[in-house]
């Protein structure tokens, strides 16, 4: 609804119409006002449109809520990284994606371009137990390797 401005003006107008007609029937019964002469088959024509107004604002009022809730996620994330905080919200992002102990250690490593030799050194490890634990990294990130996961870390946090 948002991608379509178009759609908000035309709810808005709707429901300020008969809002207006239903201000002004009430106006006009309290204060001896003439009233707009409708048939009933208008009536329920300007019910409706009100109806269907008040209903879809409503939805497009919890779209709105949904979307500036996810924007303020993001807007947190993205000011946490900035003011310093990196390495905790990579942390919590491989905690979200399940990672165990070693696994969290081994993605750490990948992302600072380490190669499965490299790690396994450093973790006094065989080069075997480093591919399958960077195949499970993978997997729990729904990636097919290194710069896919890379790009979803930049995606995911940064975005």
């Amino acid at each position: 609804m948002l991608k379509h401005p178009l759609i908000v003006w035309f709810l808005v107008a709707l429901q300020m119409l008969c809002g207006a007609y239903f201000l002004w029937e009430i106006l006009a019964s309290v204060l001896g006002l003439p009233v707009i002469p409708l048939r009933w088959e208008q009536r329920e024509i300007v019910e409706i449109g009100a109806t269907l107004g008040l209903l879809l604002g409503s939805l497009m009022g919890v779209a709105l809520a949904i979307t500036a809730r996810r924007e303020m996620r993001r807007a947190k994330r993205a000011q946490r990284l900035t003011a310093g905080q990196f390495t905790d919200v990579v942390r919590e992002y491989f905690a979200k994606l399940g990672l165990t102990p070693a696994e969290t250690e081994v993605a750490w490593y990948i992302l600072k371009g380490m190669s499965v030799s490299e790690i396994a050194q450093l973790r006094n490890t065989r080069e075997g137990t480093v591919k399958t634990q960077g195949t499970a990294i993978y997997k729990k990130a729904g990636v097919n390797g290194k710069s896919q996961l890379m790009s979803l870390l930049v995606e995911d946090l940064l975005l």
